[in-house]
């Protein structure tokens, strides 16, 4: 079952996102700050996640690259991600294409469906991906995307890989694959809601 270097990219994801979580948890709720390259170092390590999931969920793995990669070079001149924000609020660009702000916002849900899917692959005890795939996309993804994009998801879910198909990709056996999903579940539940929180607090809405 070894692939070739003997990667194992879901205990990568689950341990940058295990660190993070454990910065949110160690700050003062009034003084919080999170710093913007760890972050998106951690997001880079979820986009072979989408790769690994195929042609439906191409769409996602183009855009979340793009963004992260924005995340990145951003990270070398900005420090926080709370400053990045009040930048673009500075420059009145927050809801432009190609904002920092409206990237993290596209990049939170990239992570929002893969926490999904792995709660969804938890508790499913059928070797399709075709229901946990699913649920993540309708509930994350489906209601900011158009009649043909939908169209074509719903196309591609049939040539999803199968989870054993996937823990192979993966370099995972059942056991040590279910430990990282759940580990990543937990740390990025945390990291959604304080995402989520940065922009409620700034009154920008998470819905667009």
């Amino acid at each position: 079952m070894d692939t070739a270097n003997g990667a194992k990219p879901l205990r990568k994801i689950s341990e940058a996102f295990k660190e993070i979580a454990n910065c949110i948890n160690s700050q003062n709720q009034n003084t919080q700050q999170l710093e913007l390259a760890p972050f998106s170092s951690a997001c880079s390590l979820v986009s072979p996640l989408f790769r690994c999931l195929g042609i439906a969920f191409k769409f996602a793995e183009m855009d979340y690259v793009a963004k992260v990669n924005d995340l990145c070079e951003t990270s070398k001149s900005i420090s926080t991600l709370q400053s990045m924000m009040e930048k673009d609020i500075e420059e009145n660009c927050v809801r432009k294409p190609g904002s920092h702000t409206r990237n993290l916002l596209r990049v939170k849900r990239g992570l929002d469906m893969v926490r999904v899917l792995f709660e969804e692959i938890l508790v499913s005890e059928d070797n399709s991906l075709k229901n946990p795939a699913s649920k993540a996309y309708t509930q994350v993804f489906s209601p900011y995307h158009g009649w043909a994009v939908r169209k074509a998801v719903a196309a591609g879910m049939y040539a999803l890989p199968t989870k054993s198909q996937l823990l192979q990709k993966l370099n995972e056996d059942e056991v040590s694959a279910k430990s990282e999903m759940q580990s990543y579940v937990t740390a990025s539940t945390l990291l959604i809601v304080y995402i989520d929180n940065l922009f409620q607090s700034r009154e920008l809405g998470i819905d667009w």
